[in-house]
């Protein structure tokens, strides 16, 4: 990959090609020795970020999915109006349970994701809270494994792909996807999670990927090594997030809302920040500002408790403020959702539409855990079943 230092499609690059485990080397534009040695082989773009793939093709500023192509590793396999049993949207804990116990009882599944597979949990560097793994486990190993496990039970894997609609047919539903391909299936289980906020502040938006981050991979630490790092946020993604960049920056500041951190997260994970010597936690504190031009440089909080404006030099900016549902996708269907845009269930997990289930972070009403998600994708399949047995009967 070939960037300028600052430009904001490198990192999404890199964000796909860490969470899919692709290998890479990255050459900024800064350094003129690797550029030029680069330059000889193939020709390059006088702006902008590209990637050179080992054939030598140059794409520029390619999606994800040409990219995915172009490597070889676009998952399809399937044709156009495909029908399927049980169609699962989201590779995440949650889908990827589904998926594995949908399978493994006979069940002919195809799961849909639209960037990598572990789906927000697979951002996560350590979760050590999850059954079984007592030292902790990434959410990026812990969903590859999910994945080769339901592969091997004859899941097929769409990625990647995003789900742009679905609307009701005889027999089902029918899925579009955003290359215009529809899949069919006899039962849909929403699985799709949620992504977090944004924070209306000026100039915000024009820092993302240039300092301001929602998930903290390695990618994110080589960026604060040495410097100051700021989360925001008081749930467990914040206290696993602050931990893990806590080894590398040189100094990490936590901004809560409230007085204490055990009000929203694990008291593990309190302890651990608490009495952690390169992690500072800020009560009552609320973000104000950020300041940066073509990267973020420095951000300012108001500290409630104190009564007055914080202003820090800071490398990069971690939000991680809740998260809304991923749900626009079903603007189609009359599904029933809450007032946060949540899918609302009855008697497990089926929703108001029958045939249509909901399971993980999308779901009302749902904990907010790995394990509680891979616990919902793995009973819901049982529902699954007793509708399918209906459909079948009637």
């Amino acid at each position: 990959m070939l960037a300028g230092d600052d430009d904001r499609d490198l990192h999404r690059l890199q964000d796909f090609a860490e969470r899919n485990q692709l290998p890479y080397r990255t050459v900024l534009r800064s350094d003129p020795s690797a550029w030029t040695d680069l330059a000889q082989t193939c020709a390059l773009p006088e702006a902008g970020t590209a990637v050179v793939t080992g054939q030598r093709r140059v794409m520029v500023a390619p999606t994800t999915r040409d990219l995915a192509t172009a490597l070889g590793i676009d998952l399809w396999g399937i044709s156009d109006n495909f029908r399927c049993e049980l169609l699962v949207v989201g590779a995440g804990p949650a889908g990827l349970a589904a998926a594995v116990y949908g399978a493994s009882e006979g069940l002919d599944v195809v799961v849909i994701e639209d960037v990598a597979i572990g789906g927000q949990a697979g951002s996560s560097s350590r979760i050590e809270n999850y059954l079984g793994f007592y030292r902790g486990v990434s959410g990026g190993e812990l969903g590859r494994a999910a994945m080769l496990q339901a592969v091997k039970f004859g899941t097929r894997l769409v990625s990647p792909r995003s789900v742009t609609g679905l609307s009701e047919v005889p027999d089902g539903f029918r899925v579009r996807l955003d290359d215009e391909h529809d899949v069919l299936a006899s039962a849909v289980i929403i699985a799709s999670g949620v992504r977090y906020r944004r924070l209306n502040l000026a100039g915000l938006a024009d820092l993302e990927g240039r300092g301001v981050y929602y998930a903290a991979s390695q990618l994110e630490a080589n960026v604060v090594s040495g410097r100051n790092a700021v989360v925001v946020g008081g749930a467990n993604s914040a206290g696993q997030a602050a931990l893990f960049l806590a080894q590398h920056a040189g100094q990490v500041h936590v901004l809560i809302r409230r007085d204490d951190l055990r009000d929203t997260m694990s008291n593990y994970l309190a302890q651990r920040l608490t009495h952690h010597e390169r992690v500072t936690v800020h009560p009552r504190s609320e973000l104000r500002e950020v300041h940066g031009t073509s990267r973020l440089d420095a951000l300012t909080w108001r500290d409630h408790a104190m009564d007055r404006d914080v202003r820090l030099d800071a490398a990069a900016l971690f939000l991680m403020i809740g998260a809304d549902p991923c749900t626009t996708w079903l603007n189609e269907v009359s599904v029933e959702l809450d007032a946060k845009g949540f899918v609302v269930t009855y008697d497990g997990f089926a929703t108001s539409v029958p045939g249509l289930f909901a399971i993980g972070d999308v779901r009302a009403g749902s904990v907010k855990r790995v394990a509680s998600a891979v616990g919902e994708g793995s009973v819901v399949i049982s529902a699954v079943h007793s509708y399918l047995a209906g459909i079948h009967a009637a």
